[in-house]
């Protein structure tokens, strides 16, 4: 399928399908005319892509995750030794990341809350 189909059938817009195209996430074949043209299992893949971003994975480690993983009903599941460490490492790395938010997020409400009702000048 072309370009235009794919992005309707995963419904990603064709620049991000470049990115991941320059980032050895999709490697579409190419017509002679230069077009790309992409396969069912592209489509799968960009899912998988989608998926893995939503929780949280740089591209880097994703491309290194792609080729460790199937799909097994509506999960994915790791086939490669080592990926379970690396993925449990990044879970703690953005477990770091979020109680660094949750923190900066309780400053914030402390000071919002020190604030008079009515501040002056506002």
């Amino acid at each position: 399928m072309r370009m235009k189909e794919m992005v309707r059938r995963t419904g990603v817009h064709e620049r991000l399908l470049r990115y991941y195209e320059q980032q050895g996430l999709l490697t579409p074949d190419r017509l002679p005319s230069g077009y790309r043209l992409y396969g069912e299992s592209d489509v799968e893949t960009v899912r998988r892509i989608r998926c893995l971003l939503a929780a949280g994975l740089p591209t880097a480690l994703i491309a290194q995750v792609l080729p460790c993983i199937r799909a097994d009903d509506e999960h994915l599941v790791p086939t490669c030794p080592d990926l379970l460490a690396q993925l449990r490492r990044e879970g703690e790395r953005i477990t770091r990341a979020i109680e660094g938010l949750q923190a900066s997020r309780a400053i914030l409400d402390t000071i919002i809350t020190a604030a008079p009702s009515e501040v002056p000048g506002h």
